[in-house]
């Protein structure tokens, strides 16, 4: 009888020792899930309300189970509860609330119960193995792997990574790229999340960092981090561009990357089915790493908004298919590799362009200053763009236009001043037609133009400004799936920052009472600290000196 008792312990931590293995988990937690299953088969005997322990040696596999018993004064069910003079003879520190063990015989499993303690194990087991295939691939997220493809469901492939599972959905797969079952695959793993059914493994082959990640295996300097990779924008399967720059001035970043004859970067083209691939040095400067990133086009100038992060760039005529790309391409991998949105123009067109804006400016000034088109004209040609800057300019500065002198200059301004004044009360009017309070104007940065714009967008008090938020002022970029959208704020056309725009609303809270201002910095408060760390300076250095 010992020796068979004996042999099933043996076995059962054989069981242990296995399902570990195999399932590489603790061998604590196998046995953790079997004491669990006895537990629940011992409850379907004795009673579900009976709060029972099983205990599994880990050494010579001995089971114990033990049932709970609570200590009260009168007992209802004995089957749960145990009278405190009766604990007090097998503990005599037993107290009202403490448990008493009561040792049970072992437990002979019937076929149900056996069948229970089986599901509960394995289901155990199965939270387990999801827990550590969470645990080991949470902290991947980033890295390439190597796996074996297991099947292909609906266009999406399930692959084998050895000790877990993963998916590349069809959207993530290079386009044309066919797998079957069996074939070896590469791809990096970009999101890990615990779901009901166990973790997900979510793959790519199309993302931008995949391609930095087979660069950093190929290129030495990039996994010493000699070179770094700035930036990667990505047309899968079609053309990519990479930005390098090199933190050492003697090794030169693309050449490093482009490699012996271009043994390296072909190394990682093979891998993406032949994507064409664009080695790019990038720079600090915005408008010269814009110029490298839209090669191979030359280009003849830069305009750039950085506010707007919108750059104007000019291509001589022959150069513009070149610049833009097939559908676009290029200058859509452009925007996405420097995240600055492109214009490209055409030499001739910039020149129709900047006509068109001198004919503008013009009849602007003819009809604002009631002057002749000649003088007008020479305003235009001497860079006055508006109004205003002749309004404040210095009059030096006006009379100082060839065939002009001081009585023009001031006539001018003075005519300048007056159409201003004029707009203003316009604008004053259409105002106060629209309902904008006058609080509104002790908004640093708003002025009455501003008010007419807020009126016409249903802003008329301090309390809807400081309801706003900052992307509605000056809108805002989306970017998806490659393309570029601008939406356009009710301030798109007074050239307001983010940052202005952000105090403006901060103010607006401010007065509205939403908000506590900022308290101002003390200026004796801060003299008095000063020479409070002064005198303990100095009373530490003498005692320096005393030691000494």
């Amino acid at each position: 009888m010992n020796i068979g008792v004996s042999a099933n312990r043996l076995e059962l931590l054989q069981i242990a020792d296995a399902v570990a293995r195999e399932k590489s988990i603790e061998r604590e937690i196998v046995i953790e899930a079997m004491e669990d299953a006895i537990q629940k088969a011992a409850r379907s005997r004795y009673g579900n309300e009976t709060e029972i322990r099983a205990e599994i040696d880990g050494k010579t596999g001995e089971i114990r189970l033990q049932r709970l018993l609570v200590v009260i004064e009168e007992v209802e069910n004995p089957a749960t509860e145990i009278a405190l003079e009766d604990a007090r003879e097998r503990n005599p520190a037993a107290q009202v609330g403490d448990f008493i063990a009561d040792a049970l015989p072992p437990l002979d499993f019937g076929r149900i119960a056996a069948q229970s303690a089986k599901q509960v194990i394995v289901q155990k087991v199965r939270e387990a193995e999801r827990d550590r295939q969470f645990e080991e691939f949470k902290d991947r997220v980033n890295e390439i792997v190597n796996g074996i493809v297991r099947r292909v469901e609906y266009g999406n492939v399930i692959v084998d990574l050895g000790r877990g599972e993963g998916m590349i959905r069809r959207d993530e797969m290079i386009p044309r790229e066919n797998y079957r079952p069996g074939d070896r695959i590469r791809a990096f793993i970009f999101d890990v999340r615990r779901e009901p059914r166990g973790p997900q493994i979510f793959l790519s082959r199309t993302h931008p960092h995949f391609m930095a990640m087979l660069f950093a295996q190929e290129v030495p300097e990039i996994y010493d981090g000699i070179i770094e990779i700035k930036s990667v924008a990505r047309d899968a399967g079609s053309r990519a561009k990479i930005a390098v720059i090199s933190n050492d001035s003697s090794i030169d970043p693309v050449g490093a990357c482009v490699g012996m004859r271009g043994s390296r970067v072909q190394a990682v083209v093979q891998e993406l089915q032949g994507e064409k691939i664009d080695i790019i040095p990038w720079s600090p400067d915005a408008a010269s790493f814009i110029v490298n990133a839209l090669a191979p086009a030359e280009v003849a100038k830069v305009v750039l908004d950085e506010d707007a992060e919108r750059i104007e760039v000019v291509v001589p005529d022959e150069q513009l298919s070149l610049a833009i790309g097939r559908r676009g391409q290029n200058v859509r991998l452009a925007s996405q590799l420097t995240g600055w949105d492109i214009d490209i123009l055409t030499e001739e067109e910039e020149s129709a362009r900047r006509q068109a804006e001198f004919v503008e400016r013009t009849e602007l000034f003819v009809e604002a200053l009631d002057v002749d088109e000649v003088v007008a004209q020479l305003l235009v040609s001497e860079g006055f763009t508006s109004v205003e800057e002749l309004a404040y300019v210095e009059v030096a500065e006006i009379g100082a236009i060839e065939g002009f002198d001081e009585d023009t200059a001031v006539e001018i301004q003075t005519r300048a001043n007056e159409y201003l004044e004029r707009i203003e009360a316009e604008r004053d009017a259409r105002r106060k037609e629209l309902g904008v309070q006058d609080e509104l104007r002790s908004i640093e940065g708003v002025d009455t133009a501003m008010m007419v714009v807020f009126g016409e967008n249903e802003i008329k008090s301090i309390e809807d400004l400081a309801g706003c938020a900052t992307d509605e002022l000056t809108g805002w970029v989306e970017r998806q799936d490659g393309e570029i959208t601008r939406h356009d704020g009710m301030l798109k056309d007074f050239g307001v920052s983010r940052d202005e725009a952000e105090h403006m609303i901060m103010q607006a809270r401010i007065v509205a009472g939403w908000i506590e201002p900022e308290p101002e910095p003390d200026p004796e408060a801060e003299s008095e600290e000063g020479e409070a760390a002064e005198g303990t300076a100095d009373e530490a250095a003498d005692a320096d000196g005393a030691n000494a």
